[in-house]
């Protein structure tokens, strides 16, 4: 498969460039990328090493990588153009035409837009992140009051990465409740979070694919085997079902994908929050 370098270079901590980087590369599904994050280039001396790791790059390869940046210093991106390679920065493609909508200089600071003191949804996030953690896998489930939403399904359907994501980057107060036997004998929801109806949101998956997850957990258990894990899916989608639960089926969707149906599902609002 052709194999090219791709750098994703920052004044910061590169999630940016990262992200947007990526969501451009999977385009190109017939190429093999060997991706590279050099974060907090914020001065002079680092830009200089980045470019001589770029261009070492170039020459051992023998093609010239591709550069994704986030720059708020035109100056040091300057520095990462000397490079040769393909340089594509963030912000020198969106920042001036922006100027000129908003007829106003930007403040062109490093790293605004992951800035911690005096943010509050920065402040949230971590809070979030606390929430998520304190009531995991059906802890604390006297702070379900507190939750935005409640997350509910059998084990191993994606519950807490999910939790986690929402919090981290949405400031999202997210619980999770896991779904076992004892649950599925009585025709109602569980009474921990009957009251909650209105929070909950369920998560479903393949059959085949919970059972290899299992596996790797607890090999030849019943807790893997497939009979249980017909079993277990089988009740908890006739559940959701029966009351009104909306759900999502994480087997081929990404955590952001998955994430992002429960905001618009539940109708959370994004706005404000990162």
């Amino acid at each position: 498969m052709n194999r090219r370098t791709v750098f994703f270079v920052s004044d910061q901590t590169g999630i940016t460039a990262e992200t947007l980087g990526r969501s451009l590369l999977t385009q190109f599904d017939a190429l093999d990328f060997r991706q590279v994050t050099l974060p907090f280039i914020s001065t002079e001396d680092k830009a200089m090493e980045a470019v001589r790791r770029i261009k070492l790059t170039a020459q051992v390869e023998g093609r010239r990588p591709v550069v994704f940046a986030t720059f708020a210093s035109g100056e040091l991106g300057d520095l990462i153009r000397q490079s040769g390679a393909l340089f594509l920065d963030f912000f020198d493609a969106f920042i001036e035409p922006l100027e000129k909508e908003f007829e106003t200089r930007s403040s062109h600071t490093i790293g605004r837009t992951h800035g911690v003191s005096g943010d509050e949804s920065y402040q949230r996030r971590i809070d979030a992140m606390n929430f998520a953690l304190s009531t995991d896998d059906g802890t604390g489930m006297r702070s379900y009051e507190e939750a935005e939403v409640i997350l509910i399904g059998v084990s191993r359907t994606g519950k807490t990465p999910t939790c986690i994501y929402l919090a981290l980057h949405y400031g999202v107060y997210a619980a999770n409740y896991p779904l076992t036997d004892e649950d599925f004998e009585m025709s109602g929801l569980p009474k921990t979070v009957q009251r909650y109806r209105n929070k909950l949101f369920g998560l479903t998956i393949d059959a085949d694919q919970l059972r290899r997850i299992r596996e790797e957990r607890r090999p030849d258990s019943r807790y893997a085997s497939m009979q249980q894990i017909n079993f277990e899916l089988r009740e908890s989608m006739a559940m959701f079902r029966r009351n009104g639960i909306s759900y999502a089926d994480t087997t081929d969707s990404s955590i952001e994908e998955i994430s992002s149906t429960i905001l618009d599902t539940m109708e959370i609002d994004r706005a404000d929050r990162r």
